[in-house]
């Protein structure tokens, strides 16, 4: 059984083997950890993760300058973009980088010094609640009102790259636990 591992991927559990087994079929797989037989998802950060982080970082240090955001100018139709949903208080649309086949982005059409979940203030109450019955309505709409997860990112070590406070709709394709 473990020999039907490919050649690309013989990583289980942090234990690479350069090469195939030697007489691979007398290992009683039953007697190794679970852990062990489950591949390991994520060897090593990558190159796209840590540009994230960067960008980040960097919009970080700028968040509270009240400059106009991306977002700011899709609200003003500046920038084109696929939007699958709008109202009064809110526009959502189709993430130009998306996570999983639905991945739309809800944001509030008035910042008013909401740029992160962390800055919230009482006075933000409607427009939180609307953002998060705008994305079922969303949810709805793309037809995955039955498995959607809504993700916030809440500063740098979030990842946070855009500072105005933004919901992504994610769905589409079975969700994994723990998210990342």
């Amino acid at each position: 059984m473990l020999s039907g591992i490919s050649r690309r991927s013989r990583a289980l559990r942090g234990h690479v083997f350069p090469k195939p087994l030697p007489n691979s079929s007398s290992i009683n797989l039953a007697r190794l950890p679970p852990a062990l037989l489950r591949p390991r998802r994520f060897m090593c950060r990558n190159a796209a993760s840590d540009n994230e982080e960067v960008a980040a970082k960097a919009a970080a240090k700028i968040a509270d300058t009240g400059a106009p955001t991306i977002f700011d100018k899709i609200i003003a139709k500046e920038i084109p973009s696929t939007i699958v949903y709008e109202d009064d208080k809110v526009l959502a649309f189709r993430d130009i980088n998306p996570q999983a086949p639905v991945h739309i982005v809800v944001i509030p059409k008035i910042r008013d010094g909401l740029t992160q979940l962390g800055k919230a203030e009482v006075r933000h109450a409607e427009v939180l609640g609307h953002l998060l019955f705008a994305a079922k309505l969303v949810a709805e709409k793309e037809g995955i009102v039955d498995g959607f997860r809504v993700v916030i990112n809440n500063g740098p070590e979030a990842c946070q790259s855009v500072y105005h406070l933004h919901l992504h709709v994610l769905g589409g394709r079975q969700l994994k636990w723990p998210p990342g």
